[in-house]
């Protein structure tokens, strides 16, 4: 076996898309997106007899003024996990390539799932994670993607989708048609309006967003390529807000990515204008249609609570998320390799330590 790095976008997609689990965050285009953004993406591929066994696209960040760096293999590595050996041969090479590189650490949060009745136990019980804490591998307190997610089967005809649904999700599907929603294609000129929407999402369910440049380079990158779609929402004139202009009024969106047989729910983003109409229930009725005509056979809808209990953050999404009909899978979560402990102490716990105390000392004095 050897590996080597691929430097050419269409070698690296086409052995990625060889690989079992392949994911878009491994993909050509997302490392060229964080390359954009302050990461320097590494495309490292292992091979056996001249086929592709293992890939990891290994984003490296550099800490301001040192000479060291953090790593990080977004949704990888991807190989076969029922592989024991090509597991330790792939985790020897990161390590190492972190070590001649000056990293601190090396994050990993592959797909690999375990059952959700007790995903803490049975992530700790799985020999994925055995492997890895033998090594020397830690469990990251620092979960950069969901851990949990909603898989949708696109396998299905859509009379058995629409079956599969929840009835308060069908109706509210076609209610969206009654009233007169339309779903469209967005292209890249719909694209701030849909940064518009997403920045009023997150300040309406209180999530942290980007400047409008990542998101941008992120959509259009995709969707030069091919690898994204967007959908916009819209009612007509009779209820937009600006009626007697003619014009129709968009109120919804997401982005849907694709990579091989797979469609992702990434991005979804709304108004708080003409809610009752339900226009996200027509966007995910669209999405699926779009996904199973694209060759799609999975559909991930992004993002699960870490329990399934009424408590977490996230129930309510995945409430929405298993009304279409989605099932809850749970992964092991992201795991960290600390090349040097005393640094990656430093780094983890003493400064976060000291940022957080700076914050609270300007808050001091803030004025009231």
């Amino acid at each position: 076996m050897s590996y080597r790095p691929v430097t050419q976008r269409q070698p690296w997609n086409e052995a990625l898309l060889a690989l079992p689990a392949r994911h878009v965050l491994q993909s050509w285009e997302w490392g060229e997106i964080k390359l954009l953004h302050g990461w320097f993406p590494a495309r490292l591929l292992w091979e056996q007899d001249g086929r592709p066994v293992a890939a990891a696209l290994v984003l490296r960040r550099l800490v301001p003024h040192t000479p060291w760096s953090v790593m990080y293999v977004p949704k990888g590595p991807v190989l076969d996990y029922h592989q024991p050996e090509l597991l330790n041969r792939v985790l020897d090479d990161l390590e190492s390539h972190a070590r001649r590189l000056h990293a601190i650490l090396v994050k990993i949060d592959p797909d690999v799932e375990v059952h959700p009745s007790d995903a803490a136990h049975a992530a700790a019980d799985h020999p994925v994670t055995q492997a890895l804490v033998t090594r020397g591998w830690r469990s990251s307190a620092q979960q950069i993607q969901f851990r949990n997610t909603a898989l949708l089967d696109l396998t299905l005809a859509e009379d058995n989708l629409l079956a599969a649904m929840k009835g308060k999700t069908r109706y509210n599907i076609r209610l969206a048609q009654r009233k007169g929603i339309i779903v469209r294609s967005g292209t890249s000129q719909d694209i701030p309006r849909f940064y518009e929407m997403y920045a009023e999402t997150g300040k309406r369910d209180c999530f942290l967003i980007r400047p409008f440049a990542y998101y941008r380079d992120a959509w259009q990158t995709f969707m030069d390529a091919g690898l994204a779609h967007m959908l916009l929402a819209e009612v007509g004139p009779s209820k937009a807000e600006d009626g007697p202009s003619g014009k129709a009024d968009t109120i919804a969106g997401l982005v849907l990515f694709r990579f091989g047989d797979q469609a992702w729910y990434m991005y979804g983003a709304s108004t708080d204008r003409h809610r009752e109409l339900m226009p996200n229930y027509a966007l995910q009725w669209a999405a699926i249609l779009w996904a199973k005509a694209a060759g799609c056979t999975t559909y991930d809808l992004w993002g699960a609570p870490n329990t399934l209990d009424d408590r977490d953050p996230l129930w309510g999404v995945w409430r929405f998320k298993e009304g279409l009909g989605a099932r809850f899978v749970s992964h092991i979560g992201a795991y960290d390799y600390p090349v040097s402990s005393f640094l990656y102490w430093v780094y983890e716990v003493a400064v976060p330590r000291y940022l957080n105390l700076l914050r609270r000392q300007r808050q001091a004095h803030l004025p009231m």
